[in-house]
């Protein structure tokens, strides 16, 4: 096995929601978004995202530059920065929420639950303002049932030293299989894929690709975007698109910790010859359809697996990885939590109503087919599948299982509170969140790794962020304490350099 160097475990989400306007004869879903984003009342500072520094059309196979340039709309001119670090803002139509920087997949997890909070409170302060007769929703979702689909994306930094073909290699499998406990179910199918009742994810019929740069077209299972958000010659972020939105809160934390071990190990070299699906494309939306899991997916060299069987394999691998790399309590959590969803799926998945979105949604699904002699195609099903997503806690399906004590969680309501205005404190993003709460007024723009403040000189004053782990409380937390203005902290931090 060959040794490298390892990145520190830095990750966080990043989350489109469905939006409509009932009864709006002109709904468009921009500015319904605008309205949404521009409405919330929290701590913020509503201010431009900087795109100097960013290149979303940059290929990780070394492909160069395709000249995709966001829109300054959806980059710019709706957007807003958190006191927690996150990012507000507007994204091809959709309100989206970034979480902030997370050094761990339990506190990332606990800031994606956040953005549900504020992106109801937000929906909440735009009804106010808008007319009578005109009722808008928001759904944490991934497809609005018409053939659109829309993402819920993951971000793992990892070191640069680690080839792009070898992620290709080890997460391909990974990914298409890991949809047994990823997936927040959907009833009926989409993108001409076969008929079925309901399936276990929302995402898996639109991904058309192996490896792209694509995310709304020909989507891949492997996304190609090299956009390190932090210094190129060290670091790259893993940007994942194959994956759901998800409610439950263990289901986010298995997500997001799952994929972070076996990122880890494979940095280290600590996995072995990887699982090599003959087909993954197709294996893609046959995982999702196959809510028995039972299906044999064909490997290369003729053998095949189910997709739990792969899962096992994944699991006995980051396990012995957590435990020889001695990675902390959260992932010796994550991996026992991973092999008792595994070990309910193999021996009764309704067990998991508690846990996995797309079982909880099943049950209740299935509950009525039974109940009023419903067939699946039935609007009634498709109306209750979307409820469950809804951020209204009036109105969420979701909620309701919660309210009820029928859904587990990892969080208290004040730890997610907590969340909503305190950034985590181990990232550059205390830095950020912490700015954002006491010089808000003096900042003008903004992006992940850098701040632009205006601080009464005639030159805007940058301070770059290169480094994710460099801007935790611990770095930084007295010298912000001791400056009052935004001209102090420039002068404390050196000028432009920080």
């Amino acid at each position: 096995m060959t040794e490298r160097s390892v990145s520190p475990r830095v990750l966080g989400s990043e989350t489109e929601y469905g939006i409509t306007v009932r009864h709006q004869a002109d709904f468009n879903p921009v500015l319904a978004s605008s309205t949404v984003i521009n409405s919330y009342r929290g701590d913020r500072a509503r201010i431009q995202w900087s795109i100097d520094e960013e290149s979303p059309g940059r290929d990780a196979r070394g492909l160069g530059y395709e000249g995709v340039v966001p829109p300054e709309l959806e980059t710019g001119l709706v957007n807003v920065v958190l006191t927690n670090g996150a990012r507000l803002y507007v994204d091809h139509a959709h309100p989206e929420y970034s979480t902030p920087e997370c050094t761990d997949p339990l506190e990332a997890a606990r800031y994606e639950k956040a953005g549900e909070i504020i992106m109801a409170r937000a929906v909440t302060a735009a009804r106010s303002i808008m007319p009578a007769q005109e009722r808008m929703f928001v759904y944490k979702n991934n497809s609005d049932g018409k053939g659109n689909s829309y993402g819920a994306h993951e971000n793992y930094l990892l070191s640069r030293s680690l080839p792009f073909g070898e992620i290709v290699r080890n997460l391909t499998a990974f990914l298409v299989s890991r949809q047994v406990f990823t997936g927040s179910g959907k009833v009926g199918s989409e993108n001409g894929r076969p008929p079925v009742d309901f399936q276990l994810t929302q995402r898996a019929d639109f991904f058309e690709e192996e490896v792209g740069l694509e995310t709304t077209l020909k989507r891949p299972i492997i996304n190609t975007r090299d956009e390190p958000h932090a210094d190129a010659s060290k670091y790259r972020r893993l940007h994942v698109i194959f994956g759901d939105a998800n409610l439950s809160e263990v289901q986010t934390f298995l997500k997001l910790g799952s994929t972070a071990v076996i990122l880890a190990a494979l940095e280290a070299g600590a996995l072995p010859e990887p699982i090599a699906l003959d087909d993954p494309v197709r294996a893609s939306w046959q995982v999702s359809h196959d809510v028995d899991m039972r299906l044999p997916l064909p490997t290369v060299g003729g053998r095949s697996m189910t997709a739990l069987e792969m899962q096992w394999q994944y699991l006995e691998w980051a396990t012995k990885h957590v435990n020889a790399a001695d990675m902390g309590e959260v992932y010796l959590t994550l991996v026992e939590r991973w092999e008792q969803v595994l070990t309910d799926l193999e021996t009764d998945p309704m067990r998991l109503a508690d846990r996995l979105d797309w079982v909880a949604k099943y049950r209740v699904l299935g509950g009525y087919v039974e109940r009023d002699r419903l067939g699946w195609e039935h609007p009634k099903l498709r109306l209750a599948d979307l409820q469950y997503h809804d951020v209204d806690p009036a109105r969420g399906l979701y909620h309701r299982l919660v309210a009820a004590g029928r859904m587990q969680r990892l969080f208290t309501d004040d730890d997610v509170e907590r969340a909503v205005t305190e950034p985590p404190e181990g990232t550059r993003a205390w830095f950020r969140g912490e700015c954002v709460a006491r010089f808000g007024s003096a900042l003008v723009a903004a992006n992940w790794d850098s701040l632009v403040f205006d601080t009464g000189e005639e030159a805007l004053r940058r301070v770059p962020m290169m480094e994710p782990l460099k801007g935790s409380k611990q770095m930084v937390g007295e010298l912000l304490d001791r400056c009052g203005t935004p001209a102090d902290l420039i002068k404390a931090l050196g000028g432009d350099h920080g």
